[in-house]
């Protein structure tokens, strides 16, 4: 890949800023393999923990499309940019010595792809958090991502955690800095209005990118059965969050400064997608519910769209990081538009 397509998260380069995410078509060695060869510059393994509640709810997980009316649609590689998804989902089925294994060697063969097989934990227990974590690094696994952000934990209580408060989100990142010298990127929630506290609580604590913010916790009532979609509460991804991704990285830089590695996830669809994300801050993006609705080829028709907006606008990649985001006025500085708002009103 080109050079101008490279990008840097902390001490890791990666020949293209375009991740796929973990979820649940990243649980197999073939699905890995097979982001490996659409030419993503890092994919994040599915996530493992020591909770066999977590490990069980991948057998009760189940999944919905929605349209912009809520109105369920296939699961189709030709479903609509637009199209929602909605789940409740689980960790990896592999026990965590089997996982250990997998990832390390998919690892060792992201080496001939130029890229990463990143191993993902998703905390339960901090102890047997931190003791998962120094077994990544023996492994030899290069890079370590730490979630703290899942939309679930208030629904699965004591299989994940959904972390709010920046004192515990240092708590937890402390422990495992101490415990491993790899790389850490923490992957925190967008469900509050600290999130450039809780980034700024992860860097202060030894990580070295924070990952925001994932999907979120939501419910759609099904108005002919009366019940919720899926019977719960449900994670919810898709186009729609884009605006809310970008929010959070522009204020995460704002905070922080430039100088801070972020990774945006939740709303990317495409390779201009990518762009905005890094327009608002991002260093590289993560792809996940796009890839596992369309397929893999989602994550290659990604980095070549990216990689023609690029020569079209004749930068690189780095070159977008935060640009949109330096920009961004407050209400206050922009100037008055008298009566504007007439022009906006039905008739």
């Amino acid at each position: 890949m080109a050079s101008h397509m490279g990008t840097t998260i902390g001490r890791v380069t990666l020949k293209n800023p375009v991740i796929a995410g973990a979820a649940e078509h990243l649980i197999d060695a073939d699905g890995v393999r097979r982001a490996l060869a659409a030419g993503a510059g890092a994919v994040v393994v599915k996530s493992t923990n020591e909770s066999e509640a977590a490990r069980r709810q991948l057998q009760a997980a189940e999944y919905l499309l929605l349209d912009a009316e809520w109105r369920p649609l296939p699961w189709s590689k030709d479903a609509p940019a637009a199209a929602m998804l909605a789940c409740r989902s689980g960790l990896t089925p592999l026990p965590f010595a089997a996982w250990l294994e997998q990832t390390a060697r998919l690892d060792r063969e992201a080496r001939a792809h130029d890229s990463y097989a990143v191993a993902s934990l998703i905390l339960a227990g901090l102890e047997p958090c931190v003791a998962m974590a120094r077994q990544v690094e023996e492994a030899g696994i290069r890079v370590l991502e730490l979630n703290i952000g899942t939309p679930y934990a208030s629904q699965a209580k004591g299989a994940v955690a959904t972390e709010l408060d920046p004192a515990r989100v240092a708590e937890i990142v402390a422990a495992v800095r101490a415990a491993v010298s790899i790389p850490l990127w923490v992957k925190i929630s967008g469900q509050s209005e600290r999130v450039p506290d809780l980034a700024a609580a992860a860097f202060e604590a030894g990580g070295e990118a924070v990952v925001m913010a994932g999907r979120a916790l939501g419910l759609v009532p099904d108005i002919e059965t009366f019940a919720p979609m899926l019977d719960t509460m449900l994670g919810f991804g898709g186009a729609w969050n884009l605006p809310l991704t970008c929010r959070w990285l522009a204020e995460s830089r704002a905070r922080l400064g430039p100088d801070r590695p972020l990774i945006g996830t939740n709303g990317a669809q495409s390779g201009l997608d990518v762009a905005r994300m890094m327009l608002a801050g991002a260093c590289a993006v993560e792809m996940a519910s796009a890839v596992m609705v369309r397929g893999f080829s989602v994550l290659a028709a990604a980095v070549a769209e990216l990689d023609e907006y690029l020569a079209r606008k004749g930068v690189t990649a780095r070159d977008l990081i935060g640009r949109a985001a330096d920009r961004r006025k407050t209400f206050a500085d922009l100037p008055p538009r008298p009566d504007a708002w007439r022009r906006h009103i039905p008739s």
